[in-house]
């Protein structure tokens, strides 16, 4: 089993919005949560930290993510502002939770904010698998920010760089700075000054989320990293009104910018027409494994794809495909890539090190 790095999870949300413990195995929060109301409005857990030793995830882009109050979907929503003010408190308190895991459990989570730091996480696991429960390591985090609409000045920027967030995703829904999955439009005058901040900054850039006229405007201006931490490819796709994946030229301006795609299996993502309640064989991780070899084939090599699960993410079990139960089941795509002919180079460069070479370059010593 090779380590992995995911590109996307959305810890503090779900700990705060449905009171799930994530230092609890999934399925032990799966019987927490049996006969209440979060299964039906998110899915049954996937996530876990006893799942995170058996898979070999040592590192997880987590998120500080707030939704747009007008987007809320439900009354159960707790982590939705409706100004600045209150969008500040909130993404507050979520750095507070990452801060206060790290504190009390350092033997299960460690922050991530340098080199150094990912050096110190990766090698124990780089050096002997986890042997959960007999031998495991704690788990890095890197922090970053899953839309920014309720900032006002790029001076805040700065702040949350000192907090440690290395990842900016300009936009969840979009606004008129910057377009994105309901609010259409390009990058205007004032989303180019939010980005040359982001660049001034060492930001990585997260084009996830953007409406496609904006992601392309950021491909050719960002001065810095590039990448899509949680997207599909459009193409593969019978639809995509929001514009949520990623095109053809996006994907290949992405690559000349030496940037990375993390891939999603998350069953509408990989066939929309699938509803809850369908038979859960008629997505498998091959529908996943095509939208990898799309980008591979596009680009002539496995770099430029990685994995970004958004598990829990507003979905969960069963509405991933047919082999996966909780996270602990995201190796078994290597045996699908390798009778694809894909190299255990390969599948270890999709399963970590593209995305460590994105860190090794971003992250500051």
């Amino acid at each position: 089993m090779t380590l992995i790095i995911d590109g996307h999870q959305d810890i503090a949300y779900n700990a705060l919005t449905f009171g799930r413990d994530i230092r609890r195995s999934a399925l032990e929060t799966r019987q927490r949560e049996a006969n209440t109301w979060i299964p039906t409005v998110t899915g049954e857990t996937l996530l876990g930290w006893p799942e995170y030793q058996q898979a070999q995830v040592g590192l997880i882009f987590a998120t500080i993510f707030l939704t747009p109050a007008r987007y809320k979907a439900g009354d159960w929503e707790n982590q939705a502002y409706t100004t600045p003010e209150e969008g500040r408190r909130l993404a507050r308190a979520q750095l507070a939770w990452y801060r206060d895991l790290f504190e009390r459990e350092p033997d299960l989570f460690r922050p991530v904010a340098s080199r150094s730091d990912l050096e110190a996480v990766l090698r124990p696991w780089q050096a002997a698998p986890a042997r959960y429960p007999d031998l495991t390591h704690p788990v890095g985090l890197m922090l970053t920010l899953e839309g920014i609409e309720w900032m006002q000045k790029p001076d805040e920027l700065a702040e949350w760089r000192e907090h440690g967030v290395r990842l900016v995703g300009m936009v969840w829904a979009g606004d008129e700075r910057c377009g994105g999955m309901y609010y259409h439009g390009g990058l205007s005058r004032e989303g180019q000054r939010w980005l040359a901040a982001l660049a001034e900054l060492g930001f990585i850039l997260d084009i996830t989320h953007m409406s496609e006229a904006a992601a392309l405007t950021a491909l050719e201006r960002y001065e810095g990293i590039v990448v899509a931490s949680h997207s599909n490819v459009r193409a593969l796709l019978s639809e995509d009104p929001h514009e949520r994946h990623l095109s053809l030229q996006q994907i290949r301006e992405l690559i000349q910018r030496d940037g990375l795609i993390g891939v999603l299996p998350f069953n509408r993502y990989l066939r929309p027409e699938w509803k809850n309640g369908d038979p859960r064989e008629q997505v498998r991780l091959e529908h996943l494994i095509a939208h990898i070899d799309a980008i591979c084939q596009i680009a002539g090599d496995a770099h430029h794809v990685a994995l970004g699960s958004d598990f829990d993410g507003g979905f969960g079990y069963p509405a991933v495909p047919l082999e996966i139960n909780t996270i602990a089941d995201l190796p078994k795509l290597a045996a699908g890539l390798s009778q694809r002919g894909y190299t255990s180079a390969d599948i270890a460069a999709i399963f970590y090190a593209n995305w460590q070479r994105i860190l090794e370059r971003a992250l500051p010593e």
